[in-house]
């Protein structure tokens, strides 16, 4: 396989945002087995927790575009615009609409004594991400497309 089509092009910062999640993921999945001792398969498919898999895909995808094209071109700088939504998101609206459904499971539960069940079961409470999760997904997705834009050079 030839790696030299994919150095400096849009296949190597695909490569950074669609694998760093991954990658983010895992590292969800190791820490809740030490801390918790207890391996949650689940970790992989869920949203919230450290670190932010977003966070580190959309700062990952924005380094690979800077790295690449640029930190002074417009394709970075809406790169960048569109991670910073994208963590906004996570760490304001989405954390927030978490601690409602946290809320709210504490009012079905007082109404229905406890048979939450029998309503369809209870909300889903870890959807958004503390500012320091999005912090340091950030600083891996940062980390990671670096790693690998000069990784793929030294291949070459």
């Amino acid at each position: 396989m030839d790696i030299s089509k994919w150095v400096n092009t849009g296949y190597e910062a695909l490569f950074v945002g669609f694998t760093v999640p991954l990658i983010a993921q895992t590292i969800k999945f190791t820490l809740n087995l030490i801390i918790k001792r207890k391996a949650d398969i689940r970790l992989f498919t869920t949203t919230g927790g450290m670190p932010s898999a977003h966070s580190a895909s959309v700062v990952g995808l924005s380094t690979s575009v800077g790295l690449i094209k640029g930190f002074s071109s417009i394709e970075f700088a809406i790169a960048l615009g569109y991670a910073f939504v994208v963590m906004y998101d996570a760490a304001g609206l989405r954390r927030a609409a978490g601690k409602q459904a946290a809320c709210l499971n504490r009012i079905l539960e007082d109404f229905y004594k406890h048979e939450i069940q029998s309503i369809g079961g209870k909300l889903k409470e870890l959807l958004g991400h503390t500012p320091i999760q999005v912090f340091w997904g950030a600083v891996l997705g940062a980390a990671y497309a670096y790693y690998i834009h000069q990784h793929l050079l030294g291949i070459l």
